[in-house]
């Protein structure tokens, strides 16, 4: 959610400089090809859809720059004086659909190549030259983007103008109207287009064609279709369509989010993040991966993309991980599963939390505690995880040259205190925005603390810039992603497609599950997160409630599918990019990837398919929340030893295919389940103790 970009404290310098020990002694030597800052940045901008952006310099980059601190500050200022909602989204869409044609290319360019052994200046500069076709930053919008943003500021200022006759001529447009509204249905699709491929346009228009052709449709999904004046309005004439949730939540959580990621990031908090998980975990033979985790989960609260956070973490620390003797394939795994579980994190969770906030109708306080005990089920996996490799690779201990975790705390640690403020002001019955606005105010006057971040005039008015280009993809997201919501609202989809799910499978819960499971998956491979979470909260969602499943497990169901369709095969983008940094096989990278997010992936199905799944989401009773957490926690432990093949030292086919099966029984999180589960693990231990005495 936040800006990924790394500034001049940010984790992409850091490679150049990383200091690696054994026995005392330093061996620059052996961090081979490090990955420099200018080719992470390259390396986000190939594999994050939501990045490639050009490259504006000059007068052009302050102009667009002024705009983009200017939306920053009104979306602050809507905070504490409001403005009535249906226009501020408008507003917001005004500013940022032009902003998105001056700052998106009509078409990617190609990736400029990694100068290898790090390069110097002179590469890096050769090779941004290379990606824009001439001197670095010489990357500016054309004539056409030109008449684009134009033409979207005329169209989106148009409803503004005499904004009460216009909602009064909803049952009754203008031609003027309709061709308005068609305008910027096109130019949203093409902003989409441009900002994160032409799938999700794609999507868009298919939906459009059956809101409009529905009465040539047989069977169940047909409806009697709509003129084109009706779809206009239902898609740009109220607070539907490209006006609805989905936009709002960019234009009032996310952007909000994006500001506060922007003033950690230039306030040092990246840099910080980084250098206290290097310093938390040195000393044994697990601390390279341990590293590797917990620099995810605290670099994600400035960085809410997958792969961004995982190229982020990976520049600094695949050369400790190799020098550890992680394999690339594995080192990559343990890379793309930290990045990714950034997303599904507190504090600072995908934005497609924040539309579960407003689709429940709850805070986003609520939100955060569904999520904690997943999360921490999550990364008990990956730690586990690590433990097994250190000891099936044989990882040795790698010394690395950072101040001592005390120091950094002591000086330092005052970073971690606008993260505690957002939820310590939640809790208190603030609104998530005014949180977040006090977390930001908070940030930027602890950077006076640190001489080289300190958030003076230049660099406040860059972070409020930021803030802003941060949420632009997420805008043109969140927009198209509107579109389908209206129609499925307008045709009644939602509920034709959860009936047809439901009949096929028979009106089996867990078929039904799976199913679900399976078409977010398809989805998140073709769109970006929040737009397949929004589609099938739509969609996927009214077959899992139909079948008795409450909206809050249903939707945390669907969000955690969503978000791990970026390490699900064949494309798996966070997994792509983690085998960039370390030079390992993609899909051999794709597959250990999975190996440690594999309790991500069957836990969610305790909260649809079980009673007491519900308390893995934070409700019920504090003794039913603990007791399911830890039965949770041993089937995530049997899990891993099933998949990391190690016990108390190897584990053969017999104990992982038993600790496999206890894993699945005890996730169904019932009595009966429950003791037979763990009557199955007792009798892998005991297999595994007669195998490992026999060879000894």
């Amino acid at each position: 959610m936040a800006r990924d970009d790394s500034n001049s404290g940010g984790v992409g310098q850091a490679v150049g400089e990383e200091k690696v020990r054994k026995n005392g002694t330093l061996d620059k030597e052996s961090i081979d090809k490090p990955v420099t800052e200018a080719s992470a940045d390259e390396l986000i901008a190939e594999f994050d859809a939501e990045r490639p952006a050009r490259r504006l310099s000059g007068r052009l980059a302050f102009g667009v720059a002024c705009v983009a601190a200017g939306l920053s500050v009104y979306a602050l200022y809507w905070v504490f004086r409001s403005v009535p909602i249906i226009q501020y989204r408008m507003s917001f869409l005004a500013v940022v659909l032009p902003l998105t044609f001056l700052c998106y290319r009509p078409r990617v360019r190609r990736r400029a190549a990694v100068p290898e052994n790090g390069g110097d200046a002179k590469d890096a500069k050769g090779a941004k030259d290379g990606a824009t076709g001439g001197k670095v930053g010489r990357d500016h919008p054309g004539i056409l983007d030109w008449a684009l943003a134009l033409l979207s500021l005329a169209v989106c200022v148009y409803p503004l103008i005499s904004f009460d006759e216009f909602i009064r001529r909803t049952f009754a447009p203008t031609t003027l109207d309709v061709i308005v509204g068609l305008t910027i249905v096109l130019l949203v699709l093409e902003a989409t287009r441009r900002t994160v491929g032409w799938i999700l346009p794609a999507v868009c228009l298919a939906f459009f064609l059956y809101a409009y052709y529905g009465a040539y449709i047989p069977g169940e999904l047909g409806h009697r279709g709509y003129d084109i004046d009706r779809i206009v309005v239902a898609l740009t004439m109220g607070g539907e369509g490209v006006y609805g949730v989905p936009l709002d939540v960019a234009a009032t959580y996310i952007i909000l989010f994006t500001i506060y990621g922007a003033v950690l990031e230039y306030s040092g908090a990246g840099r910080f993040f980084v250098d206290v998980s290097l310093a938390a975990f040195r000393g044994s033979r697990t601390a390279p991966g341990r590293t590797v985790a917990t620099a995810g989960f605290l670099l994600g609260t400035v960085s809410g993309s997958g792969v961004a956070t995982t190229v982020s973490v990976g520049s600094v620390a695949w050369p400790i991980l190799r020098r550890a003797g992680y394999p690339a394939e594995a080192g990559g795994g343990v890379l793309a599963a930290s990045g990714i579980g950034a997303i599904l994190s507190p504090p600072t969770l995908g934005a497609a939390a924040f539309i579960i906030a407003e689709l429940l109708n709850v805070s986003y306080l609520t939100v955060l505690l569904y999520a904690t005990i997943p999360t921490l089920l999550y990364y008990l996996g990956i730690f586990l995880a690590i433990e097994i490799d250190a000891r099936r690779f044989g990882t040795r201990e790698v010394e690395i040259d950072t101040p001592p975790l005390g120091r950094l705390l002591l000086r330092f640690g005052y970073h971690f205190s606008s993260l505690v403020m957002i939820v310590v002001a939640m809790a208190l019955g603030e609104s998530p925005f005014r949180a977040v606005v006090w977390a930001t105010l908070l940030a930027f006057l602890l950077s006076f603390l640190d001489k080289r971040h300190r958030l003076t005039g230049p660099r406040t008015f860059q972070a409020l810039a930021a803030g802003t280009t941060g949420v632009l993809p997420v805008a043109a997201t969140t927009a198209a992603a509107g579109i389908i919501v209206a129609v499925t609202t307008l045709t009644g989809l939602g509920l034709k497609a959860s009936s047809l799910i439901v009949d096929v499978s028979a009106g089996n819960l867990a078929i039904t599950a799976v199913l679900c499971a399976l078409a977010v998956l398809l989805l998140g491979l073709a769109v970006p997160v929040t737009a397949s979470f929004v589609i099938a909260a739509v969609i996927v969602a009214p077959a899992l409630s139909q079948l008795g499943v409450s909206p809050p497990e249903a939707y945390m169901f669907i969000f955690y599918y969503a978000v791990l369709s970026e390490v699900s095969p064949p494309t798996a983008l966070s997994a792509v990019a983690a085998s960039a940094v370390t030079g390992g096989d993609a899909f051999r990278t794709m597959m250990l990837t999975l190996k440690y997010t594999l309790p991500a992936f069957l836990v969610p199905f305790a909260f649809v398919l079980t009673p007491d799944g519900s308390a893995l989401l934070g409700q019920g009773s504090l003794g039913r929340i603990l007791l399911v957490t830890a039965v949770s926690a041993v089937a995530v432990a049997a899990l891993a030893v099933a998949t990391g093949g190690w016990f108390l030292d190897r584990a053969r086919p017999p104990e992982r295919v038993l600790c496999a099966v206890a894993a699945v029984l005890l996730l169904f999180l019932s009595t009966t389940p429950i003791v037979a589960g763990l009557i199955v693990l007792a009798a892998a231990l005991a297999v595994h103790l007669v195998l490992r005495k026999e060879t000894a």
